[in-house]
């Protein structure tokens, strides 16, 4: 298996930080976000145009389906998968240059890893097309095991990613095997600068459900510790654990993320839990950690492998 996670330094970690909250800032009047001529919804406009009646039926919904708004760990959006005939050469480039231009080179790399490792490779994962990309609303997702990705030009109004998505990794042996660990290695670096009181605000027995990422609009309540009550230090390296979380995904949705959080507040409004629930190792290297604030939710499950689900801004 690839190890990815010495390419991830300290410094790239300050700079992913920095550029994504630098861009939010600089444009405060308008809305940061994919468009309809980001690389990605550019190639969904050319795939939908070459689809076939026939194939429109299959993987084509209008744009309010129930199924765009499901959230699952494990499903397939519709019944082709990629790689079947059921789609000429020409479109399965298409998607995969879709799904390129929806990651950063580093994220798009561990995707595939992560999709050979867990079912073959991207070309047995589905697609499907919600509404028309050549009208106002549209929205392309792709699903398989342990990945829901969308594009959608914005078309979902405020919602990074265009609305919940997640990934993960089915690697059950040691913890460090998994290619997402290091997300959790990075976490944990801000619970091992907390102090002992802050550590017992952060700490938790029983994570909720994974799926339950919801954001919360009435009375909220967020579980951990709140980011706002740190030192500079330790919310500086909050910033910096945002920042390695995205490093994944395209420049635009991370800069979307940056300004969302930037409208509930910032990050100081965010709260972070560590569970002791699911200590693979028992070496209290939290494997289980929650990140939540208002129109934010970051859920991820290490144990016994990973699933996480994100929803910053979306409703549904």
């Amino acid at each position: 298996m690839t190890n990815f996670a010495p390419r991830v330094t300290r410094r790239s970690f300050l700079e992913t930080a920095s550029a994504t909250a630098l861009s939010a800032t600089l444009a405060p009047s308008l809305f940061a976000a994919p468009s309809r001529s980001s690389s990605a919804e550019t190639v969904v406009q050319e795939f939908y145009e070459t689809l076939s009646p026939e194939q429109r039926k299959e993987i084509c919904f209008d744009f309010n389906n129930e199924l765009r708004k499901r959230i699952s760990a494990n499903w397939h959006v519709t019944k082709p998968v990629i790689g079947d005939d059921f789609y000429t050469d020409s479109q399965q480039a298409m998607i995969h240059k879709i799904v390129k231009g929806m990651t950063s080179p580093d994220g798009y790399e561990r995707l595939v890893e992560q999709t050979e490792f867990d079912d073959g490779g991207i070309d047995f994962y589905s697609v499907a097309v919600f509404g028309n990309p050549n009208e106002e609303k549209f929205q392309f997702e792709l699903t398989g095991r342990h990945l829901t990705l969308r594009a959608d030009g914005n078309s979902v109004d405020k919602a990074a990613f265009g609305g919940p998505i997640v990934y993960g990794h089915g690697e059950e042996g040691k913890p460090e095997e998994n290619i997402y660990f290091y997300q959790t290695q990075q976490t944990n670096r801000v619970f091992e600068a907390l102090d002992s009181d802050q550590r017992k605000s952060a700490l938790l027995k029983s994570a909720p459900k994974e799926a339950a990422v919801l954001t919360q609009r009435k009375d909220p309540h967020y579980p951990g510790i709140q980011v706002g009550t740190m030192s500079d230090d330790q919310k500086q390296l909050v910033k910096e654990t945002l920042g390695v979380l995205l490093a994944p995904y395209r420049e635009e949705d991370k800069a979307e993320v940056m300004q969302i959080l930037e409208g509930m507040g910032g990050v100081e409004e965010l709260r972070m839990a560590f569970y002791q629930q699911g200590d693979l190792a028992s070496d209290k290297v939290w494997d289980i950690w929650r990140i939540e604030g208002p129109q934010f939710v970051w859920h991820f499950r290490g144990a016994p492998h990973v699933h996480a689900y994100i929803n910053i801004g979306g409703a549904f």
